[in-house]
């Protein structure tokens, strides 16, 4: 076996007969250790080798329940083959079109078998039509338990991570054994795990890899106590978070920048004053997407109320490149800013300090995300150049090491994720500062006006401050990319949107707190209805996509 199944193992026979995880919320619970989850997983994986499952086979899982998916990702594991959690579809999904993407992401990772389960057995009869192979999970529990588990080298994958592109090629991450122990155990020293206290709490989807890796996977190898509901339980009602944080005396959990803006929201509007206890919270991991300072400061003070410490808000920096986490902050510090002067960074790319008492219009800030972890190595080079840069210059990110992923799988083939130096390229934009890591954006978005880079992040969190836009729900857009006349626009959602006299009045309100902003205005604002903002299935927002959108809205309009 490999370290990592060896890990999973021995966890399943010493504290995973005590701790496990806690699914079913908010109307059944059902807690289920990690030794039993080890025993449901032995029977899977037995069903799996009877049905021809061989060694470094891969499986795709389409699956939204945590109690299915949970022993069946380790089954496969068991057996030697590798896990791709495959996009849900969702109801206004094409069916069919979903299928197609599905046959494609099939041929490309080389599996020809789908376990399937809740909600989503209900698509056999879609999968049949396109003659897509499947198991049913619910039918693999009752297998002869695998009595030997398959051995796999260290570089054998284990996990093939989809990623969301901005094109419909599909592409995926492949995820080693030894990359997933290595992160793990970097994440887990980092975050002062400790399996006797914690409790980890979370709702983020398990076709994510801080879903998958990070909120399961991890819990499950270090034998935690793990509450585990659904994207659609938490966006349903918000408040379930916090509840199941106070029930079960949570001390860590995570999620992407909109979603504690939108926890602040309803704590500091409809909750109840003793309805929650937050105050065992000691890690609020914020990531998969850049931090905005206001919605933590929201966060943080709805959050006092209930006992939460401000000092549980916990940056982190990862990628899916990375297998999950490339840097932490330390538990307990809290978020900690940098403040640059906006002229020196979008003119020179240098990282100069301020004091926050610069006007807003002066100065441009950003979450320090801690140092790399324990095995990474981390540098800044030049974009121009591709020569290392000195502290404060901003540059590329580039990282090192053994949580390093080798390589991606195509529709075209393999492709490498390093250099010849073992270099990972990011498409970062960053800095380092006294060893810890700074994200200014994607090399990708920046826009280049009159020979200043100016960050979407920045018109968006501008865009964002407007009452009647929805938290989360802005996306600047380049215009004219490369060319001397490139320009921006900026799309936003909002509840005004069918309303002529009200989206007039938000557009102009935009406009104007994005100049006072970036001292750049949009050459267009479009306000669409809320849901209509192009996303990937984790819930970024599509800057292109969103371009698109905007381009066709341009046409229809002329």
């Amino acid at each position: 076996m490999s370290r990592f199944v060896d890990k999973l193992v021995a966890t399943a026979g010493a504290g995973g007969q005590r701790r496990g995880v806690t699914t079913g919320e908010p109307g059944e619970p059902v807690h289920t250790t990690w030794a039993q989850v080890h025993e449901q997983a032995k029977a899977m994986a037995g069903a799996l080798v009877s049905h021809g499952l061989a060694r470094g086979d891969a499986v795709a899982v389409l699956a939204a329940a945590p109690a299915a998916i949970g022993p069946a990702v380790q089954a496969v594991w068991l057996a030697g083959g590798s896990v791709t959690m495959l996009h849900q579809p969702t109801p206004r999904s094409d069916l069919a079109m979903w299928a197609e993407d599905t046959v494609r992401v099939l041929n490309m990772i080389g599996s020809k078998l789908v376990l399937l389960g809740d909600p989503f057995d209900q698509l056999a009869p879609v999968l049949e039509q396109h003659g897509i192979g499947y198991l049913l999970i619910s039918e693999l529990g009752g297998g002869t338990p695998l009595a030997t588990f398959v051995e796999v080298d260290e570089d054998a994958p284990a996990l093939l991570q989809l990623t969301s592109g901005s094109t419909a090629d599909p592409k995926a991450v492949r995820i080693t054994h030894g990359n997933l122990l290595a992160n793990i155990t970097a994440m887990a020293d980092r975050a002062e795990l400790d399996p006797e206290h914690d409790v980890m709490v979370s709702w983020l989807p398990m076709f994510h890899d801080m879903g998958m890796v990070g909120f399961y996977t991890t819990p499950m190898a270090w034998g935690i106590e793990l509450v585990k509901v659904t994207p659609v339980d938490f966006l349903t009602a918000p408040l379930l978070w916090a509840k199941l944080i106070t029930e079960y005396g949570g001390t860590i959990t995570a999620a992407p920048n909109f979603a504690y803006a939108l926890l602040g929201r309803r704590l500091g509007g409809e909750a109840d004053d003793a309805g929650y206890d937050l105050s065992k919270l000691r890690i609020a991991l914020n990531g998969a997407e850049p931090i905005d300072e206001k919605a933590v400061k929201a966060f943080v003070e709805a959050g006092a109320r209930f006992k939460m410490p401000a000092e549980c808000v916990f940056p982190a920096y990862g990628m899916a490149e990375g297998t999950l986490a490339i840097s932490f902050a330390s538990p307990m510090i809290g978020l900690r800013l940098d403040h640059l002067d906006a002229v020196a960074l979008e003119e020179e790319n240098r990282a100069v300090p301020v004091d926050a008492s610069v006007d807003e219009s002066a100065r441009r800030t950003f979450a320090i995300l801690g140092p790399p972890l324990d095995g990474f190595d981390a540098r800044i080079v030049s974009v121009a150049s591709g020569a290392a840069v000195s502290e404060r210059e901003v540059g590329e990110i580039q990282v090192r090491g053994p949580s390093v992923t080798p390589g991606y799988l195509t529709v075209d083939g393999p492709l490498a994720t390093m250099n010849d130096e073992g270099w990972l390229p990011t498409g970062d934009l960053g800095y380092i500062v006294d060893g810890e890591i700074v994200i200014c954006g994607r090399a990708k978005d920046v826009i280049i006006l009159a020979g200043r880079n100016i960050y979407p992040t920045d018109i968006e969190r501008a865009a964002t401050s407007v009452d009647g836009v929805r938290a989360g729900n802005a996306v600047a857009v380049r215009l004219d990319a490369g060319t001397r006349r490139e320009r921006f626009a900026v799309v936003v959602e909002s509840r005004f949107a069918g309303d002529a006299e009200k989206a007039k009045s938000l557009r102009k309100e935009v406009g104007a707190r994005v100049f006072e902003a970036v001292n750049a205005r949009p050459s267009a604002v479009l306000v669409l209805p809320a849901g209509t903002l192009p996303k990937t299935p984790s819930g970024k927002l599509r800057r292109a996509a969103a371009g698109e959108q905007l381009a066709e809205s341009i046409k229809a309009a002329s």
